[in-house]
């Protein structure tokens, strides 16, 4: 293969065959990937374990499963073991037959062969399917200055935003194929370059802007630029608290999905911004101000697809991403005295919080566990979009807090107040 990209001997002779045809073949599948980017090298991956985006079964990804089985038979698999997306499936969560049906026959039909697939590729274990791999619970935390091969777009934005990794913002396969060849292409967000500051955004909001809100408003701005936030320490404070942590996973989830933006910066309170401040801001960098009224601007911009616009909803979701250890404590909290206000015992509205396996196995060994039960409310490990991807649910009116499951689905989004309100009292 002719290529411009400079490459290690090693690189090179991999390219050429010497570890067989399937390796070779990945290898070109990252060269000729990393120069439609303008890469000029391959770079190691550096981090303990990998993430994959493609954790769900669908019948449709028949090619995907002939490729793994290829990997598998030349012995071509991950350097690293990883995590992998959420499952689509849950017995918990609410759904009827033909719901029921549609899942298991048409859509998910091959998630057990699947998984058997990923078990060999090098999962972690049957417990490592959660979007928010890098909750402490999960343990697949990058540390600073890592070199990822991951593609869950909110997951990426959190690693290189919160946690000061790099990645790139890869397709599904080209995460795995990098972990097998142990490199990946060194363009974009790699780059110290890449990581300037494109936009300055300025918050003067009269109270704590709401992060999916927040996130949402950027990412449509800016799209895949990169953003430098200044004043939300006003209501963060500085440094990274397990409640900012918390608000800055749904934040980026939000400005990842409403746009495309791969890496955000926040004055000092991540940790790029709170060592190089605004010497990350590039020359002419554009200004976006972000008050009360541009928010509201925004939230009722947002599309009803619903078919009846004022139907009572009848499910809602909350955790796209998965909720934290720190949330689902809150949130139970919030649910009890919202249920003594309006003097309900259980939620109105069958309500899912969603978190990683291991999250809600931390979560059951505290009294908070059996408290939020009793209010009704199901947690499940199930990633909520693949659920909405039912065309029998898609026709559901389901809120949420999500801006990503908003975005991708027909769930119709309120704020985290709304919802509160929404499921302990009912819909106005």
């Amino acid at each position: 293969m002719k290529h411009s990209m400079k490459l290690t001997e090693e690189q090179e002779s991999v390219l050429a065959g010497s570890r067989g045809d399937t390796l070779a073949k990945v290898m070109e599948t990252l060269v000729r990937y990393g120069e439609l980017f303008g890469a000029d090298e391959m770079v190691p991956v550096t981090s303990e374990y990998n993430h994959l985006v493609t954790s769900f079964g669908l019948k449709a990804l028949t090619p995907v499963y002939g490729l793994m089985e290829k990997l598998i038979e030349a012995g071509a698999v991950s350097k690293q073991k990883f995590t992998a997306d959420p499952r689509p499936l849950d017995g918990n969560v609410p759904s009827n037959i033909l719901q029921d049906l549609i899942f298991k026959k048409f859509m998910y039909s091959k998630q057990d062969f699947y998984e058997e697939q990923l078990d060999k590729l090098g999962l972690i274990d049957s417990d490592s399917f959660t979007c928010a791999c890098y909750m402490d619970e999960v343990g697949n935390t990058p540390k600073k200055g890592d070199i990822l091969s991951w593609s869950e777009s909110s997951a990426v934005v959190y690693a290189n935003s919160v946690l000061g990794a790099r990645c790139n913002r890869n397709s599904g396969i080209i995460d795995l194929m990098g972990s097998i060849a142990g490199c990946v292409p060194s363009f974009g967000l790699l780059k110290d370059e890449g990581r300037r500051a494109d936009w300055i955004v300025e918050i003067k909001t009269t109270k704590k802007p709401e992060a999916q809100l927040l996130g949402s408003a950027i990412g449509m701005k800016v799209t895949e630029d990169v953003p430098y936030v200044k004043g939300l320490d006003k209501w963060l404070g500085e440094g990274l608290s397990e409640d900012t942590k918390t608000y800055l996973k749904d934040f980026g989830a939000a400005t990842a999905s409403n746009g495309a933006v791969g890496l955000y910066h926040i004055d000092r309170i991540t940790p790029e911004a709170a060592e190089q401040g605004e010497a990350l801001i590039k020359d002419g960098a554009k200004v976006y101000v972000i008050d009360d009224e541009e928010l509201e601007r925004v939230y009722k911009s947002y599309p009803v697809i619903w078919k009846k616009k004022d139907a009572k909803p009848k499910l809602c979701f909350m955790g796209c991403p998965h909720m934290s250890l720190n949330q689902l404590i809150s949130w139970t909290q919030k649910v009890e005295e919202s249920l003594k206000k309006y003097g309900n015992a259980k939620v109105v509205i069958p309500t899912v919080f969603t978190a990683a396996p291991k999250v809600l196995e931390a979560f059951g060994k505290t009294p908070y566990a059996e408290r939020l039960k009793s209010t009704g409310v199901i947690t499940s490990y199930i990633c909520p979009l693949m659920y909405m991807n039912n065309p029998l649910c898609s026709s559901m009116p389901v809120i949420t807090s999500s801006n990503k499951l908003r975005t991708y689905t027909s769930a119709k989004y309120y704020t985290d107040d709304e919802i509160l309100v929404q499921i302990t009292k009912g819909a106005e």
